[in-house]
């Protein structure tokens, strides 16, 4: 049983990382248009309110990469630093550009993400430059998150 350990950590980080990318383009196609008006004039508005009524956070993220994806990473970094043979840089690959976006996520854009959500004790030029600032960087983690999966997903395509 525990040499298989190793290929049913990489199908899981697999999976998740998948969900993941597919959830996060979702919610900047849908999602983000309810939070952010970008409509003419200065900057971008914050709609805190609906912010806070999705909290697609607490709702969906925290079941799907919070907890699963972090500690599936933090595993997959374990098992693939230790792995060797064709898949070993392509998995340790997708783990550290994983391990850094999850940094990213705990670091900035988790705390972003609730400081958004008061924004009504934020001068409004304020928080829409931070508004803007964090949506220009979630492209950033979006490619990071599709980096990694694709690099877990030839991972996954090797031999063992």
């Amino acid at each position: 049983m525990a040499q298989y350990v190793p290929n049913i950590l990489l199908w899981l980080f697999v999976i998740n990382l998948g969900i993941a990318f597919g959830a996060g383009l979702y919610e900047q196609r849908v999602i983000f248009p309810q939070w952010f008006d970008r409509s003419p004039g200065p900057g971008v508005r914050v709609n805190s309110e609906a912010m806070r009524a999705t909290d697609t956070g607490r709702s969906f993220w925290a079941f799907v990469t919070t907890v699963p994806l972090t500690l599936l990473t933090m595993a997959n970094l374990v098992v693939a630093w230790q792995s060797q043979g064709t898949r070993h840089e392509w998995w340790l690959g997708a783990a550290v550009i994983t391990l850094v976006e999850r940094i990213a996520t705990f670091s900035y854009f988790i705390p972003t993400a609730v400081r958004l959500m008061r924004s009504e004790a934020l001068p409004s030029a304020k928080a829409g430059a931070m508004a803007s600032r964090w949506i220009a960087l979630n492209y950033f983690r979006a490619a990071l998150a599709l980096i990694g999966w694709l690099a877990a997903l030839r991972a996954l395509s090797l031999a063992a």
